[in-house]
């Protein structure tokens, strides 16, 4: 059952906040095990600039929108489930109850409460690099690489340049790196990479070149023009709210939100899944942990029940 709410309060099992995969693979098991359920859903994925989503067993290069239409239409099925097309503003645990907050003024109170609220990333301050961000230059190369296999491609980034091209050279042996100024390679990983083919481009980059978000090249400071037609771009991640460090979750040395192998975090009756923790952003990853902090949620209300 999907729809609006009025202005008053609501009393769920379980809330989800995050519409993507976790969540909405967390509100499909949740309403087959007879959960009340309201999934919030503010529609600003991370991955909005994507075309196709890959690595997602029978829904190979799927684009993500499309991939979210199915989901909602299975969760029609389940009276349990509703979507709440809302942003969530506030959740504080309130006795037994975690108090839901929504942009618009709706209140929720919820037993439980899931996490799945991603990340957001901010991209290295590169001219006209959004112009080529979910076309010809990605984050994941297990998302994105093999439709770049055999090319030409370039590893931008400020920070972790090293470990993302020799992961990327599963796919092609034309690999450059430009760090855009930045020398944070030790020149024994330098010579580690140059062995491979791997070549270190350490000027600042002038402009990315090319037409229709397809990467032509890439001029350096210096004049250096080196032609790529795509490659893999690190980025800076930040928690897209800050609900989970609102509500005492503890923060990993990643960013993201720390838990157990259950999806449990450290705050009673929270759990968290997806790309929040900030590990592996595949979309069947979070699917899968979607489902593992579901099934979490009915196993804590099943020992409740039974007082174990």
């Amino acid at each position: 059952m999907n729809g609006s709410s009025t202005h008053h309060e609501h009393e769920l099992d379980c809330a989800i906040i995050g519409g993507g995969p976790a969540g909405l693979n967390a509100a499909l098991v949740l309403g087959r095990s007879l959960k009340k359920t309201v999934l919030f859903d503010d529609n600003q994925p991370r991955n909005r600039v994507t075309h196709e989503s890959h690595g997602f067993l029978t829904r190979d290069g799927i684009h993500p929108q499309e991939l979210k239409r199915l989901a909602q239409r299975e969760l029609s099925a389940y009276p349990d489930v509703r979507i709440e097309a809302s942003r969530v503003i506030s959740a504080e645990k309130e006795m037994e109850f975690f108090r839901i907050k929504t942009e618009g003024g709706s209140v929720f109170h919820a037993k439980k409460l899931i996490l799945a609220t991603g990340f957001t990333e901010t991209l290295p301050d590169i001219p006209r690099l959004p112009e080529f961000y979910g076309t010809s230059l990605f984050s994941c190369p297990f998302c994105d690489g093999y439709e770049m296999r055999g090319e030409p491609l370039a590893i931008i980034s400020e920070n972790e340049a090293g470990h993302l091209a020799k992961v990327v050279s599963n796919w092609t042996n034309d690999l450059i790196i430009a760090t855009n100024g930045n020398q944070h390679i030790t020149a024994s990983e330098r010579q580690a990479l140059e062995r491979h083919g791997i070549l270190l481009y350490e000027e600042p980059i002038r402009s990315l070149d090319g037409e229709n978000g397809k990467l032509c090249s890439i001029t350096f400071e210096d004049g250096t023009i080196i032609e790529r037609s795509g490659g893999f771009v690190t980025a800076e991640w930040h928690q897209a709210t800050s609900i989970a460090q609102d509500l005492g979750c503890y923060i990993n040395e990643r960013g993201g939100v720390e838990t157990d192998p259950l999806q449990r975090t450290n705050v009673e009756g929270v759990f968290a899944c997806g790309d929040i923790s900030m590990g592996p952003a595949q979309l069947v990853i979070a699917a899968g942990q979607g489902s593992l902090a579901a099934t979490s949620v009915v196993a804590a209300f099943t020992e409740e029940r039974f007082g174990e």
